[in-house]
């Protein structure tokens, strides 16, 4: 199951969901900012590369809490699928409003495409910083092709809360934050 009732919440008609445990908390904020505080610092300085390190660290251990932490934590809460992202796309043009506990399709394709966007910064940062990639141009084109990818993928993945959070009335910056999912007593989960 990808999240446990806890409580009804204050709002009438409505449930709160337990769905992000405090180290999945954690990890997404410090890798939000990790991505900007680098996005702000001084590219071939000690300080870049080890908050770039950092964020590495910080996405190691969430793939290690991917396979052994708790159930809505784990990759089988959310798993990448296309073809039921595109499914639920459909279900969003035909007026449905699912509610996914977990990640919904689009929002899991997301989640893997910025850790392995993140993990190709990290590489190719790593290697900029070795004598045999010194000053290879291919690696340092990949590096801020990675970033710009990055900086898009973001962009869109808060476009996507914002729209979910109107489409669903779920407040979804808010359960990241909380840990919890309102939801209405009446709505579809999946």
């Amino acid at each position: 199951m990808a999240g446990t009732v806890t409580s009804t919440s204050g709002r009438s008609g409505a449930r709160e969901v337990r769905v992000w445990d405090p180290l999945v908390r954690l990890i997404h904020w410090g890798v939000a900012l990790t991505v900007l505080i680098n996005a702000f610092s001084e590219d071939e300085s000690t300080f870049h590369a080890w908050v770039g390190y950092t964020a590495m660290g910080l996405v190691a251990i969430r793939l290690l809490w991917g396979l052994v932490g708790p159930p809505p934590a784990r990759f089988s809460a959310f798993p990448p699928n296309p073809v039921a992202a595109v499914a639920h796309v459909r279900s969003i043009l035909t007026g449905q409003r699912p509610i996914h506990l977990s990640h919904n399709p689009l929002g899991a394709l997301m989640v893997y495409n910025l850790w392995l966007t993140l993990i190709a910064l990290g590489v190719t940062g790593y290697m900029m910083g070795t004598m045999r990639f010194f000053g290879i141009d291919w690696v340092e084109e990949m590096h801020e092709a990675a970033f710009a990818w990055l900086i898009a993928s973001v962009a869109l993945h808060v476009a996507g809360i914002v729209f979910d959070t109107w489409l669903t009335k779920v407040p979804l910056a808010k359960a990241m934050v909380t840990g919890r999912k309102t939801i209405r007593e009446t709505a579809r989960t999946e």
